[in-house]
């Protein structure tokens, strides 16, 4: 009896401890947004003026001077779109998003995340513009986010794989024009891990809302909403799998594992990391606050690269039409001292601008190697496709990941994963950049969205340190073909 007792009360208080911790996960009352955001954001009509005041007292008078958008040529879609601005008496053109960072303009930083150009109400619900233009200012010098606010959200070298970042044109369906506002990371599917970018609290995980949560929360079994103290929500979309220290109202540390990678939701089959921030704008609508230069920053402070490649964002054209790939937006330390391109016709170039035109249709993944002054080198691909001129018809796409993407070893086991998309079941060759034998897999056996086998996966061991240009393809109809490619680093033990 006395036993039957003991076991009782300790069931009894373990339900009760369970109660109060689930109560006290949920309510998190004492949660605080007290962090006023160093930057500032102003949302300017054609010809108006404003003076701001910046983060350290001090103030710039702009006005909106022009906008001009230039589209592509195969779904006419906004493939770059500029704003020119006075700051205070300096004229500047800013290039909107696209893999672009903050520059200095009448003794300030400033950017441009998003034009009133981008078409329809979807672009502007997602950003909450309803004026011409969107710019954002910090003052001379400053950080772009608050140093020790923010980390990278996912665990892999910078540009690893397939990204959609700021207004990158993604497709039209049904008449409407898709342009990515956040940012897609490619990555491993149930390998790569995100973490919390911010010291925070849980505001959403899965179907679990706590209550006190704003309006840009939307609840979905794969996703995630942090929120921290400058009182910015932060979304995690496509999650294969969530933490269990995720829950809803419960606090996160920089760094905490929030779950991993996967295609859930409306991933349109790409495993991938959907991120994105969201806070209050000038309109008093909950938009989309751009990350990429908050991104740039965290990367540069954990890992201290000595080179970031960038040659993005992806291109669409004709065949026979004439595209322009730019690696001008690299960096390095000790500054840049070269750009080798190495096109996939077999030419190349030793500028940072290079022009190529492409006779058949397909999906082209063009090389760029950047090295600095002191030596150092990275890598970048501008992937490009290519639609027949004649009809309009593209190649079905090809995406590639492969993890682990940092700490490799001579020996490890790195797993390499592909899948084809618009061709129906696709045989994907891998050269792995050694000088070993080709390896053939078929992915997108299962077409549909979600499917468990919609990768198709195999493992490489590289036997010496070095940088490997790692490319699979996929023959389509009529030969052509489409290719990805990806930079693996082997470091030495």
């Amino acid at each position: 009896m006395c036993a039957a007792k003991r076991r009782f009360s300790v069931a009894s208080l373990l339900t009760v401890l369970t109660i109060l911790a689930f109560s006290q996960v949920i309510h998190a009352d004492d949660f605080k947004s007290d962090m006023t955001p160093i930057l500032r954001v102003v949302d300017l009509k054609l010809g108006e003026k404003q003076e701001v005041a910046l983060a350290d007292g001090s103030k710039a008078t702009l006005r909106l001077l022009a906008v001009t958008s230039r589209r592509e040529t195969v779904l006419g879609m906004i493939c770059r779109s500029s704003a020119t601005l006075e700051v205070n008496g300096e004229t500047v053109t800013l290039d909107s998003g696209n893999y672009r960072l903050p520059v200095t303009a009448g003794g300030v930083q400033i950017d441009c995340p998003v034009t009133g150009d981008y078409p329809g109400e979807k672009v502007r619900e997602f950003w909450q513009l309803e004026a011409d233009a969107r710019v954002r200012i910090w003052p001379a010098g400053s950080p772009w986010i608050e140093p020790g606010t923010f980390t990278y959200p996912i665990r892999q070298r910078w540009m690893a794989a397939m990204t959609w970042f700021s207004n990158e044109p993604v497709s039209v369906v049904n008449g409407w024009s898709y342009y990515h506002a956040g940012m897609d990371f490619g990555a491993t599917e149930g390998l790569t891990e995100v973490v919390s970018a911010i010291d925070g609290i849980v505001a959403s995980r899965g179907l679990d809302v706590i209550p006190e949560s704003e309006p840009p929360v939307e609840k979905r079994a794969d996703v995630v909403y942090l929120k921290d103290r400058r009182g910015w929500f932060y979304r995690y979309s496509h999650l294969k799998e969530i933490d269990e220290s995720i829950q809803a109202g419960a606090r996160v540390k920089q760094g905490q594992r929030v779950g991993l990678v996967g295609k859930e939701g409306s991933s349109g089959g790409w495993s991938h990391l959907h991120f994105d921030i969201r806070s209050l704008q000038p309109s008093g609508g909950w938009g989309v606050q751009d990350s990429y230069a908050f991104l740039w920053q965290s990367y540069l402070a954990e890992n201290s690269p000595k080179v970031m490649a960038v040659a993005r964002p992806l291109h669409r054209v004709l065949t026979n039409e004439t595209v322009c790939l730019d690696a001008s937006r690299s960096w390095a330390a000790a500054g840049v001292t070269a750009y080798s391109w190495s096109l996939t016709d077999g030419t190349t170039a030793d500028t940072p601008v290079v022009e190529r035109r492409y006779e058949k249709p397909g999906v082209y993944s063009e090389l760029v190697k950047v090295t600095s002054r002191d030596g150092q080198v990275d890598y970048d691909f501008a992937t490009v496709r290519v639609a027949d001129a004649a009809t309009g018809v593209q190649v079905g796409g090809l995406d590639a990941n492969y993890h682990p993407t940092q700490n490799i070893k001579p020996g490890d086991e790195v797993v390499f994963t592909s899948r084809g998309r618009g061709a129906g079941a696709s045989t994907d060759t891998w050269d792995f950049g050694d000088g070993s034998p080709t390896v053939s897999a078929t992915s997108n056996r299962d077409p549909a969205q979600h499917a468990p086998d919609g990768y198709a996966r195999v493992t490489h061991r590289f036997a010496a340190p070095g940088d490997y240009i790692v490319t699979v393809r996929a023959d389509r109809e009529e030969g052509c073909c489409a290719m990805h490619r990806l930079h693996v680093r082997v470091e030495c033990n």
